[in-house]
């Protein structure tokens, strides 16, 4: 098979002809057709995150057909479409995992970091960690719901924002864009700070109230903020932006340090301030649903399979906007 590694070094990224891996007993073979492209994903190969794998294939957010099971897999089978996520395994045993806090875990393996992930024409993953997805699932559209859709939900239930509240986004890249559609289908208002006239676009056509640079003061006190872009000068600029008692989550797996700020201007009066790790599968299961019934389509570009490296560029150098999408494989495709 081919498939996209990470080379050792910093920023590193070559496309390789491995052999297709095999799946052990409780894991799936899965065929893959698309894989989403995360800023988590830049920061694999750019190693701003600790690398746990010196050559690993990145790609987190796959849509694909299982292939093969492993003999103790009972309720998935050859032929279903499934979606293979970040959070790849937990122990099961420590008191997060019993308390249902699987995302806690310190022995919690994730997709495209501890092992090969989407951006290959297969993949094996633990069966329990797969989602099964309804046969006529456009794999385009959902591939983006599997990270950014599902660790934007996340923040926005640790948000706290209260019905009818204002929500302020910072940072309007693929996660944040589908929480926008969230937010404002739960009826919040949605203000955006975010740097690049394409994501300014795309925030006022999906209906934000305003839109401004990252650090423009919104017309309003929010009743809360999620800050997406991993600049940490955003954090106290968001908390100064929350009312009393409002809440600032940070999204991101990776943020450049805070500044030094001062207590009674950021977090004084009750403000909270709170961070994202990962997700559990309930999150997942549980977003999967609502996007269905919102019929949430985020706002999708796709890039061919040699188009990879292209495509991590551009998400470096912020060219890119909404999400982007690698097409794998179409019906009857193979790689040589």
């Amino acid at each position: 098979m081919i498939a996209w590694r990470t080379t050792g070094q910093p920023g590193g990224l070559e496309m390789r002809t491995l052999p297709v891996p095999e799946p052990g007993d409780d894991e799936v073979l899965v065929r893959v057709e698309t894989c989403g492209i995360c800023r988590t994903d830049l920061h694999v190969v750019d190693h701003e995150i600790a690398v746990h794998s010196p050559t690993v294939t990145p790609g987190h957010q796959a849509v694909g057909t299982v292939e093969a099971v492993g003999t103790a897999v009972v309720h998935l089978r050859p032929g279903d479409l499934v979606g293979v996520a970040w959070l790849r395994r937990t122990c099961g045993e420590c008191a997060f995992c019993r308390e249902g806090a699987e995302n806690l875990c310190p022995r919690s393996q994730y997709t495209g970091w501890d092992a090969d992930g989407g951006f290959a024409e297969y993949l094996v993953a633990p069966a329990a960690f797969v989602y099964r997805l309804p046969d006529d699932a456009d794999a385009l559209q959902t591939a983006p719901l599997l990270c950014a859709g599902i660790i934007g939900y996340r923040a926005l239930m640790r948000a706290k924002l209260p019905q009818g509240g204002t929500l302020g986004i910072y940072g309007f890249g693929s996660s944040a864009h589908v929480t926008a559609q969230l937010a404002l289908a739960a009826g919040a208002t949605v203000f955006a700070m975010t740097r690049g006239e394409q994501n300014r676009a795309l925030a006022r056509e999906l209906g934000a109230r305003f839109v401004g640079d990252e650090a423009d003061e919104p017309p309003k006190p929010l009743d809360a903020a999620i800050v997406f872009a991993p600049a940490g000068s955003l954090v106290p600029v968001a908390l100064r932006a929350v009312t009393s008692g409002g809440t600032v989550v940070l999204a991101g797996i990776e943020m450049s340090d805070l500044p030094s700020t001062s207590y009674g201007d950021t977090l004084f009066r009750e403000r909270d301030l709170r961070t994202v790790t990962a997700n559990t599968r309930a999150d997942g299961m549980r977003f999967l649903a609502l996007a269905a019934n919102l019929g949430l389509r985020p706002r999708v570009t796709e890039i061919p399979f040699a188009g990879l490296a292209d495509a991590i560029d551009d998400l470096r150098d912020g060219r890119a906007s909404g999400s982007l999408v690698l097409r794998v494989r179409k019906d009857g495709e193979h790689h040589d």
